[in-house]
């Protein structure tokens, strides 16, 4: 139904499948190269704040991939709205996922992803979450379906924050960078993905569908990685996969012939909803001038750049501070006669309100740059850490149950990193860092302690910042409780 219709100039091939934020659609931009374009869920578009949580998410990542950040992220081209909806463009296609790859109509469970492939998928996706948490954001929603292979076998992460942008309740809350239990949800997410795979590759082996025994010892490495994922962080659920570093170089060419195999099958695809009718008029949401962001050309000021037949429009020096797109966007509709300014022409009143006008503006902008200066040359205080308290909700714990400890932390407002470790009163030790944002004074650090077996058991759990303090020493609090079975 859509095929041929263009977005921004990148021609739909008809191509769709469905996500948790609307449809996918695979694309070909102008240059020829195969793209992907998100068409959003009007239903997520819900209020003026989800909207700019979206835009701030999708320039979080454009400013990591700027900067050189080696994160395998599936590439943003633009942010857009157009038919009266709104399009995510990237660079890259969006297809296959591993959930594509994973359906296999014909039952064979693991279909073209066997043990080389997974250990790279889980190896590289653990590999952009270790990036994505030391430049202090986080993806918010890995599984299957968020994991896109490309044809040379290289594995993406998609829709990094997106999720957490539009259904986040919280307007006070910056969605694009992440707070420690935002980094333990990614952490948990993909000791789930691995622990999928590992099902997967035990049941190939019990049946007797995979070939050979290395099916059943990529279970049992999986779910081992998996555990320490969960136990010790990322870092060591990686070491634990490179027992296997031997398949990692196979792993790639294994996934690249997962989806030629996967392309030349027959591909469902999901109904596409029919797009509005009109035309094909693309407006930018990404204000990208001034931030050293990659983007299209910029049109001169007033003007727009066409091509193939659609519109995108894109603005120049010159602009108010509010532009087009934004009016756009956060009212719903183009701007009207009714919104411009009404001038007094009469003409010897205009010239004296003209310069009277310009002194004063001239002024305040002298001002602001002064005030503004300042603000620039003044230090922010050095982080300090100024008390921790760890609170335990849950004192009693049942069988096979879970502690869930709350560290909270009270700093000066400086901006820097904390160094800080649990201690578990079993002998375990986990010992992290958490980057910190100037202007925040509070942040949680959590502990999740699960106690499995019959018995009676009291665990204590003390957190231990270990700097910066505000005393130069380690400050510490604990809790304990009681497990019964």
């Amino acid at each position: 139904m859509n095929e041929g219709a263009t977005i921004a100039g990148h021609r739909l091939t008809g191509r769709t499948r469905a996500g948790e934020l609307g449809v996918w659609h695979d694309a070909v931009s102008p240059a020829g190269v195969p793209s992907g374009v998100l068409r959003f869920d009007p239903n997520l578009l819900g209020g003026a704040q989800a909207r700019e949580r979206l835009i701030a998410a999708v320039r979080a990542d454009l400013l990591l991939l700027d900067r050189g950040d080696p994160a395998s992220l599936l590439p943003v081209a633009d942010l857009v709205t157009a038919r009266g909806e709104v399009w995510l463009i990237t660079a890259r296609r969006a297809t296959p996922t591993l959930a594509e790859l994973l359906d296999d109509p014909a039952g064979s469970g693991t279909a073209g992803i066997d043990p080389a492939g997974a250990v790279a998928i889980l190896v590289e996706t653990a590999r952009t979450l270790r990036t994505l948490h030391a430049a202090g954001l986080t993806h918010g929603a890995l599984h299957p379906g968020t994991v896109v292979v490309g044809d040379d076998g290289s594995v993406l992460l998609a829709e990094r924050g997106l999720l957490a942008a539009l259904r986040h309740t919280s307007p006070e809350t910056d969605t694009t960078s992440g707070t420690a239990s935002d980094m333990t949800g990614d952490t948990a997410a993909w000791a789930a993905l691995a622990r999928s795979l590992a099902r997967r590759f035990a049941q190939d082996s019990v049946r007797g569908t995979a070939a050979g025994p290395a099916y059943g010892e990529a279970a049992a490495l999986l779910d081992r990685a998996a555990a320490v994922s969960l136990a010790r962080g990322l870092d060591a659920a990686g070491e634990v996969l490179l027992v296997w570093r031997d398949v990692l170089a196979s792993g790639t060419t294994r996934l690249a012939g997962a989806v030629r195999q996967w392309s030349s099958g027959g591909v469902p695809m999901a109904p596409a909803p029919a797009m509005r009718p009109g035309a094909d008029e693309a407006v930018t949401l990404l204000d990208l001038s001034g931030q050293g962001l990659p983007g299209p050309p910029v049109a001169p000021a007033g003007r727009t750049a066409q091509r193939d037949g659609d519109v995108m429009m894109r603005f120049g020096p010159g602009v108010p501070t509010e532009t087009t797109a934004e009016q756009i966007w956060r009212a719903g509709q183009a701007p009207t006669a009714h919104t411009r300014a009404i001038v007094d022409t009469t003409p010897g009143r205009r010239g004296r309100r003209t310069t009277t006008w310009a002194g004063t503006l001239l002024l305040a902008m002298l001002i602001a740059a002064v005030v503004l200066g300042l603000r620039m040359c003044a230090p922010g205080p050095d982080l300090a850490v100024l008390k921790v308290d760890v609170k335990l909700p849950k004192k009693t714990v049942s069988c096979d149950g879970r502690a869930d400890f709350v560290g909270v932390v009270t700093t000066n407002g400086g901006g820097g990193t904390i160094r800080y470790e649990w201690r578990r009163s079993d002998g375990e030790k986990i010992e992290q860092e958490q980057k910190v944002s100037s202007g925040t004074t509070s942040l949680d650090l959590p502990l999740h302690w699960t106690v499995k077996g019959s018995g009676s058991f009291r665990g204590t759990a003390t957190l231990r910042v270990l700097s910066p303090t505000s005393t130069g020493k380690p400050l510490q609090d604990k809790a304990s409780f009681s497990y019964k079975c």
